[in-house]
């Protein structure tokens, strides 16, 4: 038999030896994690789980491994989420900003992800193009079909659920710009800065675009700025995941500088690493410990090489690194030390 060592199991010994002889047909890097899944399969079952329960399961593992499979080819692209309401119609100067900002973004190499629909949704489909498009699109009573310029496209995914159409937003975006919208962009807005926040989310240039004449961001940040921050509800330097601009060329510089130094990031065991698109000197190294000493559990950001686990995936093995005992918990920080990185003399324009 194939050797699993997770102590997940149904109970029944007999049954998991069973599943344990399925793991033979399974990448043996992946026998752990598959076997658990099989295993909470049969246990929602064997624990009598409600039908309705056992729907609302099958059709988000469903709906998650086909999304994986349509993003798969496109992993090393960079991605902008556009969001923005359905009910904003072509003429309006919101559709056209948004059209503009995906025309811009996809001239440097960007692919845009909107939810499929009307109105923001399709002038951002427009200005991309179906080819550097994607169409994450939620099936609701009163609006379920695709616009025109995503529909029938193999990039077109339709989802059942909410929650699992927001996974995919948040996994495969490197970006998000946001355009007026109702509560869905409200809702949209909020759980994507609060991912960010809690680092559930890699963090992400997370910009408020406001089209011409309108107060829209203008009077969300008023608010926040207001009532969030200044009643100590929101930590001082959270603002700064959020950037509010009333311009293309705004939105699309702020986008593409998050990543003018910075790359990714991924945790190796208690280490965090960061992946840069340059080295980073002594001096710069000095003042970023000075800086940002703040948010080390103890040591020093220090320069470093690929860990064996990167090696193993090869995840980006190829690029300069630094690394550090981060605190896991001032995302905020972390994020300005990012931006310091950017803004840097020596970063690639």
């Amino acid at each position: 038999m194939t050797d699993i060592s997770s102590r997940y199991r149904t109970g029944d010994e007999e049954l998991d030896a069973r599943i344990v002889d399925l793991m033979s047909f399974v990448d043996p890097e992946d026998r752990e994690m598959v076997f658990e899944m099989v295993v909470s399969a049969l246990r929602l079952s064997l624990e009598e789980a409600d039908r309705g329960d056992l729907k609302l399961v099958t059709a988000a593992v469903k709906e998650l491994r086909y999304s994986f499979e349509v993003f798969a080819p496109y992993s090393d692209v960079l991605k902008c989420t556009i969001f923005g309401s359905a009910r904003i119609k072509d003429g309006d100067p919101a559709y056209s900003v948004a059209r503009e900002f995906a025309s811009r973004i996809a001239e440097r190499d960007w692919m845009v992800i909107t939810g499929a629909g009307p109105g923001i949704m399709e002038a951002g489909h427009e200005g991309a193009g179906a080819d550097r498009s994607f169409g994450v699109n939620i099936m609701l009573p009163f609006e379920s079909d695709a616009n025109p310029v995503i529909a029938g496209d193999p990039k077109l995914i339709n989802f059942r659920y909410f929650f699992t159409r927001k996974v995919m937003f948040m996994k495969e975006s490197h970006a998000f710009v946001l355009l007026p919208g109702g509560f869905g962009t409200m809702d949209e807005s909020f759980e994507l800065l609060t991912l960010i926040q809690t680092g559930k989310s890699d963090p992400a240039p997370v910009v408020l675009l406001d089209p011409p004449g309108s107060t829209y961001w203008e009077h969300w940040y008023r608010f926040v700025q207001t009532e969030l921050q200044g009643q100590g509800l929101i930590s001082p330097d959270d603002l700064c995941l959020v950037k509010v601009v009333n311009t293309v060329d705004a939105a699309v510089a702020e986008v593409c500088r998050f990543y003018r130094t910075y790359h990714s990031l991924r945790f190796v065991g208690s280490r965090l690493i960061l992946r840069l698109q340059r080295e980073v000197g002594d001096e710069e190294l000095a003042d970023l410990n000075v800086e940002f000493g703040d948010i080390l559990e103890k040591g020093q950001i220090e320069r470093t090489e690929a860990s064996e686990a990167e090696i193993r995936d090869n995840d980006h093995v190829g690029l300069p690194r630094i690394t550090m005992r981060f605190d896991r918990h001032k995302w905020a920080r972390m994020r300005r030390l990012i931006d310091a990185l950017n803004d840097h003399d020596d970063s690639p324009s």
